[in-house]
């Protein structure tokens, strides 16, 4: 098996570019496959089995690449589709609700917690029995925001719509006490300074899709996996998407910080 095939990230749309740009940091001698399907975004609202159906089209779409690690990260297909990919792969499957939740918890001083998150993830409690696995005593409170994850996928995140929908979606959590709130989307980073500056600065936000890199580090190390610079000097990074490549390359470049994207479209299961 060569180290140098390359890591996996699956996504609903655009927001797992979140967990891509600290991977690019925090791993440089990887080469990364992303795979967006921004066609069928958001994936919060779809009904368990339509999302394990199309986790799977991605994951075999990945599959064919030849590559050595899978990260689903996107929170609602880690919520119902982890456990059953992860048992059929023989390669390394991670998804990014346990990383985030660990994170959330060792942040924590007053163990009350928020989540924020799609309807399907909030729906699954995956965080909820995540936290209590670790905290049992912990106090969580979730709240699902449905129209954070289309604000991105329009690339209105910086735009005064975007702050007056953070403003009004984050109310309920005023007043509960919180310390530590998980952005349980890897779109939501993207929202990041609204939702600071909404919920305050005394608020730490965890970003479960950067907290799985850290884990990404080690099982790679761990199953003697990892990309050297002599395994291959010049990683290659290339990515797909379902949708418009015009729209995905315009985010993808501006949250990576890059102009180089040049997306290639894909279908899957011939829809």
């Amino acid at each position: 098996m060569t180290n140098n095939r390359p890591i996996g990230f699956i996504d609903s749309g655009v927001g797992g570019l979140t967990v891509v740009k600290e991977a690019i940091k925090q791993l440089p001698n990887e080469s990364i496959l992303y795979l967006g399907d921004t066609a069928r975004c958001p994936y919060g609202p779809r009904p368990a089995e339509q999302v394990i159906e199309y986790t799977w089209q991605m994951t075999r779409f990945l599959l064919e690449k030849n590559i050595k690690m899978l990260v689903i990260a996107c929170n609602t297909a880690t919520a119902v589709a982890l456990e059953e990919i992860k048992e059929q792969l023989d390669i390394p499957v991670i998804g990014v609700i346990l990383p985030g939740s660990r994170a959330a918890v060792k942040a924590s001083k007053n163990q009350r917690i928020g989540v924020i998150g799609t309807n399907g993830t909030i729906k699954s409690d995956s965080y909820k029995r995540a936290l209590h696995g670790k905290a049992p005593h912990a106090s969580v409170v979730s709240l699902a925001c449905p129209k954070f994850v289309p604000i991105v996928e329009s690339k209105q995140y910086h735009s005064s719509v975007a702050k007056k929908i953070v403003a009004e979606t984050l109310r309920p959590l005023k007043n509960k006490r919180l310390d530590t709130v998980i952005l349980g989307c890897t779109h939501y980073p993207l929202l990041r300074p609204l939702i600071q500056n909404e919920l305050g600065a005394h608020i730490q936000l965890i970003d479960s899709g950067a907290e799985t890199v850290g884990e990404v580090s080690t099982l790679l190390d761990y199953f003697a996996i990892a990309a050297t610079s002599q395994d291959d000097p010049h990683p290659q990074h290339a990515f797909f998407t379902t949708g418009s490549p015009k729209i995905f390359d315009e985010i993808a470049n501006d949250w990576l910080d890059l102009d180089t994207i040049s997306s290639v479209h894909t279908d899957l299961g011939g829809f």
